[in-house]
This record gives C-alpha cells, sequence and structure tokens, in this order.
C-alpha cells in the first residue's frame, strides 16, 4: 500500500471508531457525587464565545423559560433539550447544560441538571460528557411518579464505531426529599442494552 493511501486508511479508521475508552464512574461503585444545595456549577467554554455558540446551533429558544433554564443560563450554560424533550413533571425539572458543540451541533462539555422547586438537586453525571463518548448520556431519561429517574448512558469498546455504541447501562436515581432542599441519589447501574 502506498504511504499516502496508508496514512489515509489510518486517519479514516482512527475518525470512525472509538478509541479504547478510560474508565469512568460508571465502572466504579457508585458514590453520591450530589450535595443537598450545592449552588448550579458555573461553565467553562473553551473555544466558542456561548451567545455565538448558541446561535449558530439554535439553543436560544430554550434560554430562560423555567427556573432550571434561568439557573443555567445564569451561571453561563447554554440549556437544551435531551433528544428533543424536556422533563417538567410536577415540580422536578430535568434540563441539559452545555459548554461547548462540535461543528454538527452535538452537545460537548455537557451535564444534564435536575431542579426540585427551582432549586439545583444534582447532576446526573459527576463530571461533564461530550457526545459520542463513553459514559455520555445515550439513551432516554425517565422519571417517575415515586421520585425515581432512569437515565440510559454510552458504553463503547474500542471497536465500536463512535456512532453506535456496543451497549448501554441505565443509572437509577432516586430524588431523596427527606433532606431539605432536595438531593437526587444515584442508587443502581445495570446493563440494559449488551
Amino acid at each position: 500500500m502506498r504511504p499516502a493511501l496508508a496514512a489515509f486508511v489510518f486517519s479514516f479508521s482512527a475518525a470512525v471508531f472509538a478509541q479504547a475508552p478510560e474508565p469512568t464512574w460508571l465502572d466504579r461503585p457508585l458514590s453520591n457525587w450530589n450535595v443537598p444545595g450545592r449552588a448550579v456549577p458555573a461553565a467553562k467554554p473553551e473555544d466558542e464565545p456561548l451567545a455565538e455558540l448558541a446561535k449558530r446551533c439554535s439553543y436560544s429558544p430554550l434560554l430562560r423559560t423555567t427556573p432550571g433554564e434561568r439557573a443555567l443560563a445564569d451561571a453561563g450554560w447554554v440549556p437544551f433539550r435531551m433528544f428533543d424533550r424536556q422533563i417538567v413533571d410536577r415540580d422536578v425539572e430535568i434540563v441539559g447544560g452545555l459548554a461547548g458543540a462540535d461543528g454538527m451541533c452535538r452537545p460537548m462539555d455537557f451535564n444534564v441538571f435536575v431542579f426540585v422547586n427551582g432549586r439545583l438537586a444534582g447532576t446526573l453525571s459527576p463530571e461533564l460528557m461530550a457526545s459520542r463518548t463513553d459514559g455520555s448520556i445515550g439513551g432516554a431519561i425517565r422519571l417517575s411518579q415515586a421520585d425515581l429517574i432512569d437515565a440510559g448512558f454510552a458504553r463503547y469498546t474500542e471497536k465500536d464505531a463512535l456512532c453506535c455504541p456496543s451497549s448501554q447501562v441505565t443509572v437509577r436515581y432516586q430524588i431523596d426529599r427527606k433532606v431539605t432542599p432536595p438531593v437526587i441519589v444515584p442508587v443502581s447501574v445495570r446493563v440494559t442494552r449488551p
């Protein structure tokens, strides 16, 4: 194979397939990173001013229409809907907040925030996520009447194409209303798609 063609094939395969994933918080025993009464953490955009990002990716319709969106925007995040849907049920709001987006407007440097009675109850991940990477939100988010939240996270292997993680885990959280203000607590992780 000619050197130029070999370089192209290598760079193409590196772009299409995920790298071998590093262990994430999903690989360790669960511990709660959420603290009652914590303020919304400040966003730290890296490459593009958030106003330009919001305009480029048409995220502006979500700004400041609910208490959670206002809190995220005030902390420098661009609020966005996860999977074309924002969950607002009773006094619970679940909304994404991002500090970056790739060229196709997929969220980068994002997390999913849970608000109860307009106050932050916690995040669904202890660390920022990036689309199409191991351990990022990659499935539906559901809220039950029993204050349980189920969220699907993508799991990649080194053989997976970036489009297609080979498995998914679901993390279940409980909204603990015994503390003031309420806090979300991760309670279990289970493989939901081998």
